[in-house]
């Protein structure tokens, strides 16, 4: 396991479609675990291969609430619904920050490390974080699907609303 040097934009590795996991061994594994401690080092709540240099379809979501880590390998979304517009940022754009419209609801089948396929349904920012990580794995980055860039400075108006129950921006 490591630490490794997450990929800014631009970089063209992040602007194209992964190839799909063939092989479930130990270089996989190695790769999962990698992607986990570069995401918590870099205090991420989510990672995929190409912001680490390689264009393989697998990303791993960890929300640090005692969830269990989401590994996905080779993940496609089989459903979607409702839609929200909440605040994003991506590692591999330091310091940027948009209001991103995405559906409210996923089912993704992937597969696991060892290469047994599950299914997933997940709700609001569960369904956020996956949904953005499977963009990287198409190349599409988040800069594409903002609505309005947020300055930093806003945080504290989101976290207001969300505590008076006027919105549920993260």
């Amino acid at each position: 396991m490591a630490i490794r040097e997450i990929i800014k934009h631009p970089a063209r590795v992040l602007e194209q479609p992964c190839d799909e996991v063939i092989h479930f061994d130990r270089k996989l594994a190695k790769l999962l675990d990698d992607l986990h401690d570069t995401m918590v080092a870099s205090e991420g709540i989510g990672i995929a291969a190409p912001q680490i240099g390689e264009s393989v379809r697998v990303a791993v979501v960890d929300l640090g609430e005692g969830d269990d880590i989401i590994e996905m390998v080779n993940p496609v979304v089989t459903a979607i619904g409702g839609k929200e517009i909440e605040v994003e940022g991506c590692l591999s754009f330091p310091g940027l920050y948009g209001e991103v419209e995405r559906p409210f609801f996923v089912r993704i089948e992937a597969q696991e490390r060892d290469g047994s396929l599950y299914e997933l349904e997940a709700e609001d920012y569960e369904a956020r974080a996956i949904l953005h990580e499977i963009d990287h794995l198409n190349g599409i980055l988040f800069d594409s699907k903002i609505i309005r860039v947020v300055d930093p400075s806003e945080f504290e108006e989101y976290d207001e609303q969300e505590v008076n129950g006027e919105g549920d921006a993260k």
